[in-house]
C-alpha cells in the first residue's frame, strides 16, 4: 500500500541518492543495492513516509534511473524524482530546488541509513521547529581513539567525551540550508558542515543504532539482522 504524506506537515526530507558506492563493492548505485530483497532506497522512504511531519519527498537520483526509480518508488510513497549530480552536494542541491518556500522545515537524509526509525525524523524535525538552525543525530563515540602521525606513530589519545558520531537525517530551517549551499564555494559531503562554515550553531539530538551507514558488504549482513528489530 502506498502511504500517505501529511499535505499540512511542515517538512521535506531530500535523498541523494546517485551515488555509486564504490565501497559497497560492483553493482550498480549504492541505493538500489538490495537489503532483504529490497534495495535500500525502499526502506529508506518507506520509514521517511511513515514521518507524520513529512509533507513532501525528493529522491535525487542517478539520470540514467529516474524513470526506474520513480517506478520504484511508486508503490512506497509519493515522491518527486529529480536528476541527481556527480557530487552529493549538487545532488541536494537540485533536490531542494523543488521543495516549495512555504516548507519551512527541510531535512536530508541519506539512503545507506536505510533503516532510520521515523522516531529519529520526528526529533530532528522537532528540534528545527523549536527554533534550531540546524539539528544532527548523534551517538556517543565508543572506541578509543588515538591522534597519529603520518607513519602511524601515537602522538596520544583523543577525549572521546567530546566527540560525537553523526548520523542523518540532518535538519535545517529551509532558509539556512538554501543560503548555505548557495554560499559554498567547496563540496562537502556533509550538509551541517556547510551551516558551520557560515557560523552557524548546529545542534545535536540523540541519534539511533538502527542508524547505521550501509557502506560495506559487511554492513549489509549487519542490517539484515537489524531489519527485524522493532522500529
Amino acid at each position: 500500500m502506498t502511504a500517505k504524506l501529511n499535505a499540512r506537515g511542515d517538512v521535506a526530507v531530500l535523498v541523494p541518492a546517485a551515488g555509486a558506492g564504490l565501497r559497497l563493492g560492483p553493482g550498480g548505485p549504492k541505493a538500489l543495492r538490495l537489503l532483504a530483497g529490497e534495495p535500500l532506497l525502499v526502506h529508506a522512504v518507506r520509514r521517511v513516509a511513515a514521518s507524520p511531519s513529512v509533507r513532501l519527498i525528493v529522491v535525487a537520483a542517478p539520470t540514467a534511473e529516474i524513470e526506474a526509480v520513480r517506478a520504484l518508488l511508486a508503490p512506497v510513497a509519493p515522491v518527486t524524482v529529480v536528476a541527481g549530480g556527480a557530487e552529493r552536494q549538487e545532488s541536494v542541491s537540485r533536490a531542494l530546488a523543488v521543495v516549495p518556500p512555504e516548507v519551512g522545515i527541510v531535512l536530508v537524509h541519506d539512503a545507506a541509513r536505510a533503516l532510520t526509525p521515523p522516531a529519529v525524523i520526528e526529533s530532528v524535525a522537532a528540534a528545527v521547529r523549536a527554533g534550531h538552525p540546524a539539528v544532527i543525530p548523534v551517538l556517543p563515540v565508543v572506541d578509543t581513539i588515538k591522534e597519529v602521525t603520518p607513519d602511524e606513530t601515537v602522538l596520544g589519545t583523543v577525549d572521546r567525551s567530546v566527540l560525537r558520531s553523526v548520523q542523518t537525517p540532518q535538519g535545517f530551517r529551509h532558509s539556512v540550508l538554501a543560503e548555505a549551499h548557495a554560499a559554498a564555494a567547496d563540496p562537502l559531503t556533509d550538509d551541517a558542515g556547510l551551516v558551520e562554515k557560515a557560523g552557524l550553531p548546529v545542534t545535536c539530538v540523540p541519534g539511533s543504532d538502527l542508524s547505521m551507514k550501509i557502506t560495506r558488504p559487511l554492513d549489509l549482513i549487519l542490517a539484515e539482522a537489524l531489519l527485524h528489530l522493532p522500529q
